[in-house]
């Protein structure tokens, strides 16, 4: 069976976790205005998410970064609420089970700072990663809740921690 391991960022990480971040957005021709893609900290994915009531994952196997995600207070809303981020991972990884158990570490991580929702926003062609969202109980909304700058995607979700 093969190791994988879901850890916290490090600085030395930054390098490859943007770069899995834009070939993920490459492969499935996700729009790359008004998305993550145009996030000015991309390159510094440690920087942004070692602030209060943040966390980024990276899920690692044999030295290389396969995969990400974190959590963040969803910018200009209520304080309860914070919002699942960039999670992507390598197509070779997918359907292995590490997007649940990515999933479960981040909201685990939400709750622990004290969030009693956690937000999200997708693309609407990415029906394996809305299955996911739905089976730990994300629901969909009829418009996006704060402000994330993402005015690429239409797909807004919420689930009660």
């Amino acid at each position: 069976m093969e190791k994988y391991r879901i850890r916290k960022i490090k600085k030395e990480d930054n390098p490859a976790v943007a770069a899995l971040i834009r070939a993920v957005f490459d492969e499935l021709k996700i729009p790359k205005v008004g998305t993550a893609y145009e996030d000015p900290y991309l390159d510094l994915m440690y920087e942004e998410y070692n602030k209060s009531k943040s966390v980024y994952y990276v899920v690692e196997k044999d030295g290389e970064i396969i995969g990400s995600a974190g959590v963040a207070p969803l910018e200009n809303e209520a304080e309860t609420i914070c919002e699942l981020q960039k999670m992507y991972f390598l197509p070779e990884t997918r359907g292995l089970g590490l997007g649940s158990q990515m999933m479960a570490k981040c909201l685990e991580s939400a709750k622990d700072f004290g969030f009693e929702n956690c937000y999200l926003e997708t693309m609407p062609f990415m029906l394996d990663a809305q299955k996911l969202y739905k089976k730990v109980g994300f629901e969909y909304l009829e418009s996006p809740m704060g402000s994330t700058g993402h005015t690429s995607c239409p797909i807004w979700m919420l689930k009660k921690l």
